[in-house]
């Protein structure tokens, strides 16, 4: 999609400050978009205007979208991409352990989307976006926590499609399949793959690991003018792992 053919619009990505978030943010810049990356570490890529913010944080989020509405104007677009992992057999896991990836995983979204909203409802225009997980098609073990909150995304996500299509908002969630984050090295590095990163490939259809901005096509799309008609759809990008 070229800058000439996209409505510039202001986007909020949360997250945007690395790994799939980061990509999501740079390409909506290329598509011409005005781009606000808002996460708990200052962004630097040239032309994002980057707010620092917990997005467990109900007040964080509001002042954050503040700062938005009065750098960028009223908010369009949001890219739900703020997440974070979590490994522990289920009878070890703590209730803390529990919240802590929850509460950012399913409800910063939650956070985010109420915040964002008005200025959608208002415009009578607006394409969110979640990032689940692919985790979601089959389970993981030691993720139950991860799992089960990337999932009530997915269910949040078909739930507001409905709620909010009549406003003019469409609702999508992409979840991402086996895709060279920071996170994905990490959890190499602790043996938590299940196999390298070399046996998975080999395991992927496509033969490759995916890419961040392999994420950016699909959510630059869902969050285009063409994008209209599709809502409440979980469209994953994972090289056919999941099908």
């Amino acid at each position: 999609m070229s800058p000439e053919s996209t409505t510039a619009r202001t986007a909020v990505v949360t997250g945007g400050t690395s790994g799939i978030g980061r990509a999501v943010a740079r390409r909506l810049l290329a598509d011409g978009h005005r781009v606000a990356t808002v996460d708990l570490s200052p962004g630097d890529d040239e032309g994002a205007y980057a707010v620092t913010a917990d997005v467990r944080d109900r007040a964080q989020v509001d002042k954050a979208m503040d700062a938005v509405r009065d750098r960028l104007g009223p908010v369009s677009i949001l890219v739900n991409a703020a997440g974070v992992d979590g490994f522990k057999r289920f009878a070890d896991l703590s209730f803390e352990a529990w919240l802590r990836v929850v509460d950012v995983n399913l409800h910063g979204v939650f956070h985010c989307i109420q915040s964002a909203l008005p200025d959608m409802t208002t415009a009578g225009w607006g394409r969110i976006v979640n990032i689940s997980s692919s985790s979601t098609h089959s389970g993981q073990p030691f993720m139950t926590h991860y799992v089960a909150a990337k999932s009530a995304v997915n269910g949040l996500t078909k739930s507001l499609a409905l709620e909010l299509g009549p406003a003019g908002v469409t609702v999508n969630a992409v979840p991402p399949g086996f895709v060279d984050t920071p996170m994905l090295r990490r959890a190499e590095e602790r043996q938590l793959l299940g196999g390298t990163i070399e046996e998975h490939i080999a395991r992927t259809p496509v033969r490759r690991v995916g890419r961040p901005e392999d994420i950016a096509a699909a959510c630059a799309f869902l969050v285009s003018e063409e994008a209209g008609y599709i809502t409440g759809q979980i469209l994953g990008v994972n090289g056919g792992r999941n099908t």
